[in-house]
C-alpha cells in the first residue's frame, strides 16, 4: 500500500533534546512558580511523576487530562483541582524558558514543508502528556506552527500514551487513513517503533 501519511514525534526527533535537561529545567521552573500555593517542591514533582505514570497506563476511558489530574489530586486532595488554572498560566509565562534545554535544526521545517509539498499529509504524533499549550510551544521551538501539522495530540485530545498500540491507533482513526498507509518517524524504539504492531 502507498505510504499517504507521514506522523512525526516531536521530542528527540523534529526538536533536538536533552530529555534530561528538559526535565531538571521544566521541574524546577514549574515547582518555584508552584511552591508558594503550599505544594513541598519534591512532593509536587513526586506527584507530577505519579500522574504521568497513570496517563502511560491510560486504559481509554478517560482523556489523559482527565486521568492526570485525578492522579495529581489522589495526592493532594481534591482541593487540589482549584490550582489547575496556575499550572496553566505557568505554561503561557514561564514554560519558554525552558527552551534552553532544547537544540534546533532548519532540516525540521524543511522535511515537513517538502512533505507536504509532495502531497502527503503530516500530523504530530508526540506522546500526549502535555497540554496543549505546552505542544505548541514546544512546536514552536521546532521552527514549525501547529497548522503545519493536519493533527497533533495533547493530553486534552488523547485517552492513550506511547508506548501503547492504541495510542497509534487512535490516531489513524482520527486521520482517518489505513496504518499500512503511515509512515512514524521517532528516535525512540520502544515509543515509536511500536507503531509498526498496526501495520
Amino acid at each position: 500500500m502507498k505510504i499517504t501519511t507521514v506522523l512525526f514525534d516531536l521530542d528527540g526527533t523534529l526538536l533536538p533534546m536533552d530529555q534530561d535537561i528538559f526535565v531538571k529545567t521544566y521541574f524546577g521552573l514549574l515547582a518555584k512558580r508552584i511552591a508558594p500555593l503550599g505544594y513541598d517542591p519534591e512532593k509536587l514533582i513526586g506527584a507530577i511523576w505519579s500522574g504521568t505514570a497513570a496517563m502511560v497506563k491510560n486504559t481509554g476511558k478517560k482523556t489523559n487530562e482527565e486521568v492526570f489530574w485525578d492522579k495529581f489530586c489522589e495526592i493532594f486532595g481534591e482541593n487540589a483541582r482549584r490550582d489547575e488554572p496556575y499550572f496553566a498560566q505557568f505554561y503561557i509565562d514561564e514554560f519558554d524558558k525552558v527552551q534552553v534545554s532544547s537544540g534546533f535544526t532548519p532540516d525540521a521545517a524543511h522535511v515537513v514543508s517538502m512533505l507536504k509539498s509532495k502531497g502527503y499529509r503530516v500530523a504530530l504524533a508526540t506522546n500526549p502528556i502535555f497540554p496543549s499549550i505546552a505542544t505548541e510551544k514546544r512546536i514552536a521551538w521546532a521552527g514549525l506552527k501547529p497548522s503545519d501539522f493536519e493533527y497533533f495530540t495533547t493530553y486534552e485530545n488523547s485517552r492513550h500514551c506511547k508506548p501503547n498500540p492504541e495510542y497509534y491507533k487512535d490516531v489513524v482513526g482520527v486521520l482517518g487513513v489505513d496504518p499500512k498507509e503511515c509512515l512514524m518517524i521517532g528516535n525512540d524504539v520502544t515509543e515509536d517503533l511500536i507503531a509498526e504492531a498496526l501495520g
